[in-house]
């Protein structure tokens, strides 16, 4: 189910997952509004489990980031999905392409999602990594799937001719050997217990 959802945007499936997770749909999605809060999404409330159409179900461009960003950062594993281009359940049964063209188009590709109803118009969640940086592009509104692809690779292409990421630190390394008074031992190394990352405009 998992797998469906990731690549072809199940619905069924999102509402058979919600009712084993919680019982029913509905209490599922008290869930997912609770979590939006606590990850500061504030201009987001769920109405259902699958994003279909419904009054007063909204969300915006950088709520959705920072969604995608939690659940890379949470569950990097779900890219063992979201990077699927095609695929087959059932013993073959059911045939799965990613409705995410830029899995196979564009280099570093690690998903993330696509959306689309009527009132939405085309919508997608594209993440990718290179040389370490892991950019997300959110685009919403797009009149076409392909324009939507096209503006989401606009963004990343940005991001990765502008911006790098860096390492200043490692966890374990040690700045210096300072001298004890009156202690166990006489001398103690000074280490970073993280390493410590950041992302910076290219010079």
């Amino acid at each position: 189910m998992l797998k469906a959802i990731c690549v072809v945007s199940a619905n069924d499936c999102c509402v058979a997952m919600s009712e084993y997770i919680a019982g029913s749909e509905s209490a599922f999605v008290e869930m997912m509004n609770a979590k939006a809060k606590e990850l500061g999404m504030n201009d987001t409330t769920f109405k259902n489990c699958h994003g279909i159409d419904e009054d007063e179900h909204y969300t915006s461009a950088y709520d959705i980031a920072l969604m995608s960003k939690e659940l890379l950062n949470k569950y990097p594993e779900i890219t063992k999905y979201t990077t699927i281009w095609m695929d087959s359940l059932r013993n073959g049964e059911s045939e799965l392409v990613n409705t995410n063209k830029l899995i196979r188009t564009y280099e570093g590709a690690t998903g993330l999602k696509t959306g689309s109803t009527s009132l939405a118009l085309y919508n997608l969640s594209a993440s990718a990594t290179r040389n370490n940086l892991s950019l997300i592009a959110v685009v919403m509104r797009a009149p076409s799937p392909q324009e939507r692809v096209s503006n989401a690779k606009t963004l990343l292409d940005y991001g990765f001719s502008n911006y790098e990421y860096f390492e200043t630190s490692h966890s374990g390394d040690i700045v210096q050997n300072v001298t004890v008074s009156k202690g166990i031992e006489k001398n103690v190394n000074l280490q970073f217990e993280k390493t410590t990352r950041f992302c910076a405009k290219k010079r």
